[in-house]
């Protein structure tokens, strides 16, 4: 940076360069909370992501459970199993793999919403930059 001789008073100087800071500050808390509305916005996007998983696994106990539980036993009997014994067993297995489907769709919402970066990169950035210029301006 080229120095140029500048012949206004040190005050006046003094107070051009804390009215430039508060300004500058001013701009990065703004920067700062746009970043943490787009944040927001997509944890609660995973959030939604999560929840719906939950309901389509909660539906999808009751569908396999009055539905595949039946069939399956039904199978089990012709087989030579017990009802009661066929019954059990169906339940046992549609449950563990309704479970598994369950699980699925909450590793998932949970996994995007760990993935997510939250934190303040162009803020960050912004500030670094920022005490540069006020480095090279401050002598």
């Amino acid at each position: 940076m080229v120095n140029q001789r500048d012949d206004r008073p040190l005050t006046e100087l003094l107070t051009g360069l804390v009215s430039d800071i508060s300004g500058l500050f001013r701009k990065e808390i703004d920067l700062a909370k746009a970043e943490a509305s787009e944040n927001l916005n997509r944890a609660v996007g995973s959030i939604e992501t999560l929840l719906i998983g939950l309901v389509f696994a909660i539906g999808a106990i009751g569908v396999l459970l009055a539905a595949v539980v039946k069939g399956l036993a039904a199978f089990l009997v012709a087989q030579g199993m017990t009802e009661p014994n066929a019954d059990a067993l169906s339940a046992a297995v549609v449950g563990a793999v309704v479970a598994l489907l369950a699980w699925a769709m909450v590793s998932r919402g949970l996994s995007t919403l760990r993935d997510g970066s939250f934190k303040f990169d162009r803020t960050a950035a912004s500030l670094r930059r920022d005490v540069d210029v006020v480095k090279e301006r401050v002598p």
